[in-house]
């Protein structure tokens, strides 16, 4: 016997804030273009690089919206849970673009290295400043929708990067500014290169423990087990999986042992209800399908495997 708990398929968590990500998305746009114009007339690496990882946000971003379109179509019996999953395939994209960005950024500083050309600061700064505001604000649009979704969550990742990659920006040219040291320009390159590298990573492990379908984090099975063994009439339990469609669809099946005489029309209603209650207000479970199976049955099964 099995139980399923009313949910919907329609909306996901990156598309409940698609209007935040096209927000920040011509923000960054935006600043982007400018930066590229900056770098190219300053002579800036640290600047270019700002850019380079700014448009990999504003790809990122691109294809978040893209899959959270994808995600929002209906299922089908090829696909009984629709697209939803293109969003994590979004995010894992997302995660390589910025491993991408940040080799090719260190490569190019490390060419550098000892044939440091002059930096134009006036420019560089202008430019670092403008996006170091731009970034601010898009950190605010997305504030709070971050903890909801995967994509939202890395495109937050990546504009608070991009923050600190224009705060790097802003004191080399203030330190080339004032003492004329131009390798500073290199240096703070490589640093924004080193800051994308540990976001990119998190990211990406994220995105693999939901292609394994490993147990979301902050679920305890144990103690899932025994909320499930506290409700009347169930006597054991057992094959539980919990496991992540996509952000913020969390899925949980589990075989209950019940006693007999639970297994009557309105029994079984009630206890399915409990169940699914007990699930969805200690762990923010609403898609659960139970099999819920008699005790003697059970003790059936376990003579014959004897």
């Amino acid at each position: 016997m099995g139980h399923d708990h009313s949910h919907t398929h329609g909306i996901t968590a990156t598309g409940r804030h698609r209007k935040r990500l096209i927000a920040v998305l011509a923000i960054t746009l935006t600043v982007v273009l400018v930066q590229v114009v900056g770098a190219a007339l300053s002579g800036s690496l640290a600047l270019l690089a700002d850019a380079g990882h700014m448009l990999s946000d504003a790809a990122g971003v691109t294809i978040a919206l893209l899959a959270a379109w994808i995600a929002g179509r209906p299922a089908s019996d090829q696909r009984t849970y629709g697209y939803q999953r293109a969003e994590v395939l979004a995010a894992l994209a997302n995660a390589l673009i910025l491993i991408v960005i940040s080799v090719v950024i260190f490569t190019e500083a490390v060419r550098r290295i000892g044939s440091t050309p002059e930096v134009h600061t006036d420019i560089m700064l202008f430019a670092a400043i403008l996006g170091a505001v731009a970034n601010l604000v898009s950190l605010l649009i997305l504030r709070g929708a971050h903890q909801d979704s995967l994509n939202v969550r890395g495109a937050y990742l990546e504009v608070l990067g991009d923050l600190l990659g224009s705060f790097a920006v802003i004191v080399a040219a203030l330190v080339i500014m004032f003492t004329g040291y131009q390798a500073a320009d290199t240096i703070a390159s490589v640093l924004i290169a080193l800051m994308i590298l540990p976001r990119a990573w998190n990211l990406l492990r994220d995105v693999v423990d939901v292609l394994l379908e490993a147990t979301p984090k902050g679920v305890e099975v144990q103690m899932i087990r025994e909320h499930i063994l506290s409700v009347d009439g169930v006597v054991d339990v057992h094959d539980i999986h919990i496991w992540t469609i996509t952000s913020g669809v969390p899925v949980f099946s589990a075989h209950v042992v019940v006693e007999d005489g639970v297994l009557n029309a309105r029994g079984a209603d009630q206890l399915l209800d409990k169940l699914t209650a007990c699930l969805g207000s200690h762990f923010d479970t609403e898609h659960c399908t139970f099999q819920l199976e008699p005790a003697s049955h059970s003790e059936h099964e376990s003579r014959q495997h004897a």
